[in-house]
């Protein structure tokens, strides 16, 4: 985090500078800038590269950096009113809209300003992140044979068996496609197996992200809600026979937002009620490796259970390593695997070698066990600072459940506190939180609040942030 703030600083000083040189001027050597800002050469490499790509800077290989020509200003403005009904005039035939609301992907993806304390993010921080093991993966992949060669469309076999193994000894690498990580999979699942205005269940709360691909997609989101245990199967049941729905998606370990967990006796339940109805269940196995000191033996997938094709699975390594580990993993047996090993071949032809290579290599790697105990030591620590927090210092808002694994509290605002007001106040007083209204398909019983402990520095950040919290909550109430 250092180095990126060093970075942007030197750019913005270099910068504000450039007006001292002439069009085609040598600015300061790398030396210079490393004496004279007292930085590393990495940082003003990055700094310069920055510069490059914004077209201020052109750099010579063994001659230095100058000042670049200003661009050209052409004066021309255009018109592009004329896309609004381009963009729309499919409309009226479409089943469904297909009106992209990336709000609550978008606001999980930003980086907060400055000086605010992120509890909205949903990635490892940087300290938490394996960054010594990826980068001698990184190494060792570089220097396997062949790889930048073409993979095969379905992924590495090594990789694929890899996933298989997690999955459960009923999966094999013959029923696994590898794909650029979680999003990607489960946009392929979603426009494999729904047609365009088809009702697609998805659980109420759930993960944001899925909302907006079935939108995109033109699809229609049918909310069932979920109680302390998971899904309810007897509204499950319901809202399949209300619908006419092909496909549940669900999370049914640590469930995001409310941390739920999905029992045995309940998810073969759930299994059951989609076979008797001809549907599929998609299972976003996203917190697989995220499990807490406390939350014993982990239930298997549904997956792993599944002779009849009934699960489409969905896995990925990037929540427990880097936001760019981009590497995830699809398991479906039977027709509906070609169907989507066919609409991703479309979408992306392939996932990069190299990138595959180097996820081969961190998972065989004794680090990797090493960094999955560290993640879940952490993280243990980090929820009961946040929730001791939130309770000691927060008791107004309800939590009503404390996971035992993945990165959030889910907590239920109380008739006083609008949660819009709330998320503002917050921001104000210096913590980014995390809004309950994306989380749902339909409108929402109350507000909500999901707060993550994933992205701060550690115990100390936390603390700092629920006192920013408690101003927030006071300054709405005032």
């Amino acid at each position: 985090m250092h180095e990126r703030s060093s970075v942007a600083e030197l750019a913005k000083s270099l910068r504000d500078e450039l007006n001292r040189y002439s069009v085609g001027g040598r600015l300061p050597s790398s030396r210079a800038l490393v004496e004279r800002y007292r930085v590393s050469p990495v940082t003003v490499s990055r700094a310069l590269a920055q510069l490059v790509a914004e077209g201020l800077v052109v750099t010579r290989p063994g001659a230095g950096a100058y000042r670049a020509e200003p661009r050209a200003d052409t004066g021309r403005t255009g018109d592009t009113s004329w896309q609004e009904v381009a963009l729309s005039a499919d409309g009226a035939t479409e089943p469904a809209p297909r009106a992209v609301d990336a709000a609550g992907v978008l606001a999980a993806l930003a980086v907060p300003a400055t000086g605010v304390i992120d509890l909205s993010g949903g990635y490892l921080d940087a300290g938490l992140q394996p960054e010594r093991a990826m980068g001698a993966a990184l190494a060792r992949a570089g220097r396997r044979p062949g790889v930048w060669s073409r993979p095969p469309v379905d992924g590495l076999p090594e990789l694929r068996s890899w996933f298989a193994r997690e999955i459960g000894a009923a999966v094999t690498a013959a029923d696994v496609l590898i794909t650029s990580g979680g999003q990607a999979a489960l946009t392929t699942t979603l426009r494999a197996l729904v047609a365009p205005g088809a009702p697609v269940l998805v659980e109420s709360p759930t993960y944001p992200g899925t909302l907006a691909v079935a939108r995109a997609a033109g699809l229609r989101p049918v909310p069932v809600p979920v109680d302390a245990d998971g899904v309810r199967p007897d509204l499950l049941a319901r809202a399949f026979q209300a619908t006419g729905a092909r496909v549940f998606y669900c999370q049914p370990l640590f469930q995001n937002p409310t941390g739920a967990l999905l029992s045995p006796d309940r998810g073969r339940e759930v299994v059951g009620i989609a076979h008797s109805f001809g549907a599929f269940v998609v299972e976003d196995d996203f917190a697989r490796r995220l499990g807490h000191e406390d939350a014993g033996a982990l239930p298997a997938p549904l997956a792993a259970d599944d002779p009849n094709g009934v699960v489409v699975h969905v896995s990925s390594l990037t929540k427990a390593t880097s936001p760019s580990l981009r590497i995830g993993a699809l398991a479906a047996r039977g027709p509906v695997r070609e169907r989507l090993r066919a609409i991703q071949a479309v979408d992306s032809f392939f996932v990069p070698r190299p990138l595959q290579e180097t996820a081969i290599e961190l998972v065989g790697s004794p680090a990797w066990d090493r960094h999955l105990h560290a993640v879940s030591a952490e993280l243990t620590a980090r929820r009961e600072a946040l929730a001791g927090g939130v309770l000691h210092r927060l008791p107004e808002l309800a939590l009503p459940h404390i996971p035992s694994g993945g990165y959030h509290l889910w907590l239920r605002l109380p008739e006083d506190l609008p949660e819009p007001a709330v998320v503002a106040a917050a921001l104000r007083a210096g913590v980014a939180v995390s809004a309950g209204r994306p989380h749902f398909g339909a409108e929402p019983p109350a507000g909500h609040l999901r707060l993550s402990f994933a992205g701060v520095t550690g115990r100390a950040q936390i603390a700092e942030a629920v006192r920013r919290l408690r101003t927030a909550l006071d300054d709405v109430r005032s």
